[in-house]
């Protein structure tokens, strides 16, 4: 098992970071031996992944961040670094090398201070690896001032410092950044390639890896949850039945209620697994005894945590909501494809008599302006609409099609 066998569906990506891998491990053996480097090199400082969700380009960028960290001495025989054996390939992938920092945040943004934090490091050299590897996973969700930070440790790189910045595209990333980026895009995986991932790696039924893939059109991540976690089936299936739910308006915004209370615990659901235990940990390092009073000038620093806290539940709320929209989205798209006769395959093929009652009620003018109805909810969030206000006219949006 190599560390590309989770990139899935692809090759063309596959084989761009491979051939890196190989100029980068020629290029770390050439300055050891004090060789002259090589002109026209594959390898370069920052790299840039994008493409739609559930692409892997977060898999993509941790793969190739473990090839360059790649100890296996069949290197010296011709063989491919990124073997997924060695040391330094088994630490990057579990997230235990001290030269890889993987960045993903679960609050609304990045800001200054945390980059300015991931400049200093990038400015050290490796500790015990071959590279000091930085790999953003939500670069787009970076401030325009933390983007400026970081846009001088890109222009600027330490000899051995890699970046490696994931968007869904290019334009979420400031135009100075992305041109100093050496910039690769991966597409949405086919339905056959997730569901073997999951049949392989997961241990899913044949069945289910076929139905938890189709279901999310391709999508890695959401098709592994689907097909191993019995809540978000069951939470698909009520987000799935708001198409006939919506008949009058009581219907209408009681469906949006739901959804907004679904993902209200989502959001509480998190909090008490990580919230309590974020609020010991600093208690305690910050000198604090169980059940008495906090040292004097520590309440700055639990005040900070709070408010972290709040964000990241303001982002689960989000993300979950995002998601039922996304589903809601791909129930349309189901019912254009039977109105219009497509032999396209249907991704909600498990609620087939609800897609064809919707498609012989309706017209295909009236389908599409429920997905821009869906789509114009989304945009209402972005702009901080409030949610609850947001779905309600979701929803009514719906009925009138």
């Amino acid at each position: 098992m190599t560390v590309w066998d989770d990139l899935v569906g692809q090759d063309r990506v596959r084989e761009q970071l491979a051939a890196a891998a190989r100029d980068a491990d020629a290029l770390v053996t050439a300055v050891s031996d004090g060789e002259a480097l090589e002109q026209g090199s594959k390898m370069t400082h920052a790299w840039l992944f994008t493409g739609p969700p559930g692409s892997g380009r977060s898999t993509a960028a941790r793969a190739f961040a473990a090839a360059l960290q790649c100890t296996s001495p069949d290197r010296a025989l011709g063989g491919e670094p990124g073997c997924g054996f060695c040391d330094g390939c088994h630490t990057s992938l579990i997230g235990t090398h001290a030269d890889v920092q993987v960045i993903r945040t679960d609050l609304l943004s990045i800001g200054v201070k945390e980059t300015r934090d991931l400049v200093r490091r990038a400015q050290l050299s490796p500790a015990v690896g071959r590279w000091q590897v930085i790999v953003m996973e939500d670069a787009d969700r970076l401030t325009e001032g933390a983007g400026n930070v970081l846009l001088k440790a890109v222009e600027e790189p330490a000899p051995r410092t890699v970046w490696m910045l994931c968007a869904p595209s290019l334009e979420d990333v400031l135009p100075t950044i992305r041109s100093r980026c050496r910039h690769l895009t991966l597409s949405t995986p086919p339905v056959e390639a997730v569901a073997d991932v999951l049949i392989r790696r997961d241990g899913v039924d044949p069945a289910q890896a076929h139905s938890a893939a189709r279901a999310t059109q391709g999508h890695i991540g959401r098709a592994r949850r689907l097909a191993t976690d019995e809540r978000a089936r069951a939470r698909r299936a009520a987000v799935l039945k708001v198409p006939l739910r919506i008949a009058d308006v009581g219907g209408c915004l009681k469906a949006a209620q739901e959804l907004i209370d679904t993902a209200t615990d989502d959001a509480k659901q998190l909090a008490e697994e990580v919230d309590g235990k974020e609020a010991e940990d600093l208690k305690a390092a910050l000198g604090g005894v169980a059940g008495g009073r906090m040292p004097r000038g520590t309440a700055g620093a639990m005040k900070e945590l709070e408010d972290k806290q709040k964000r990241r539940k303001t982002r689960t709320q989000r993300d979950s909501l995002d998601l039922a929209l996304t589903e809601l989205t791909g129930f349309y798209r189901d019912v254009l494809a039977l109105q219009f006769g497509s032999k396209l395959a249907i991704a909600n093929a498990d609620v087939q008599d609800s897609l064809e009652r919707i498609a012989e009620s309706s017209t295909p003018a009236q389908t599409l302006r429920r997905i821009e109805a869906v789509t114009a909810c989304r945009e209402a969030m972005d702009r901080n609409v409030a949610p609850l206000l947001a779905v309600e006219a979701m929803t009514m949006a719906l009925r009138a099609g």
